[in-house]
């Protein structure tokens, strides 16, 4: 298998047709039907389901499709990095990370690096904590920021940041007009409330309770925390999210409060790949980024 094969896999099945594929790619419509079939004897299985009037992909095609795209993005990197290599620290950095802090994080070590190194350039991805550390292994990013719980012994991880978990209470509900600034879990255990998607979640949030064997009634998981508020805003939950997500602080539709419990916490780790190298710029980085920590 070679690149070129997979380039006209891509582009077969993004124009999801062989006549706009070729004149895409610039060739004759035999060839391109030819390769394609190549590839296919070559997998051991069809990745197009042909009829007469139309091209839709197996399931073969669309697993195959989503390695496809990663191969090219790897490609496309690597010519990248090579080229801007020289004398002085260049390159293209990929980055990948969680809500919350990460962001906050990531927006300062940027600004402080390129006053060092002006010639390195960043890529920034946002994803779960599952979703980057899957991310890592297969090389699409070179350095990461998750959170915990989290292992993995083909991981070099560092932490990095801790901040408390909060609740983000609609002011409708008589919790948001409580005094003081936090709350304990059990004023929360019977409420419905919003959630990080990750599965991990959900148990770790039981732990706090009164009654850890109890069902949480979770009515909405969330897996990017830019919806958690406009969610709470509605009054359709609590929303238990890390403090960052509600950095707007009060307003005239959501209170956030603190939740006082020791095991409260959300700490941050800064990643990278155990198995895999990467480019001197990224090492400049990952090192400046840990200089620069906070607890």
């Amino acid at each position: 298998m070679e690149l070129r094969h997979i380039r006209y896999f891509m582009a077969v099945a993004e124009e999801m047709n062989f006549t706009k594929a070729a004149e895409k790619l610039n060739i004759a419509q035999p060839p391109l039907s030819r390769q394609i079939k190549d590839l296919e004897e070559e997998l051991g299985t069809e990745l197009f389901e042909r009829t007469s009037h139309s091209l839709h992909l197996t399931e073969a095609g669309i697993l195959f499709k989503q390695y496809a795209a990663q191969m090219l993005e790897i490609e496309g990197r690597s010519k990248a990095d090579i080229s801007k290599m020289g004398s002085s620290l260049k390159g293209l950095v990929y980055i990948a990370t969680v809500e919350g802090y990460g962001p906050h994080m990531l927006a300062e070590w940027i600004a402080g690096f390129r006053k060092l190194h002006p010639d390195v350039s960043f890529d920034i991805w946002s994803g779960t904590t599952d979703e980057i550390v899957h991310r890592t292994h297969s090389g699409l990013c070179d350095i990461a920021i998750v959170m915990e719980p989290f292992s993995d012994p083909d991981i070099i991880s560092n932490h990095i940041h801790s901040e408390p978990w909060a609740a983000i209470i609609p002011n409708s509900d008589p919790l948001a007009s409580r005094k003081g600034k936090s709350i304990k879990p059990e004023d929360i255990a019977d409420k419905p409330l919003i959630m990080p998607s990750r599965a991990s979640r959900n148990e770790e949030f039981r732990k706090w309770m009164p009654d850890p064997q109890k069902p949480l009634n979770v009515v909405c998981k969330v897996a990017h925390m830019i919806n958690v508020r406009e969610l709470a805003k509605t009054g359709i939950g609590i929303a238990i999210f890390p403090r960052a997500t509600g950095i707007l602080g009060d307003d005239e539709y959501v209170t956030v409060k603190n939740i006082d419990h020791p095991k409260a916490i959300a700490s941050y780790l800064l990643i990278k790949s155990r198995k895999r190298r990467i480019s001197p710029a990224c090492e400049a980085f990952w090192d400046y980024a840990l200089s620069t920590r906070k607890s």
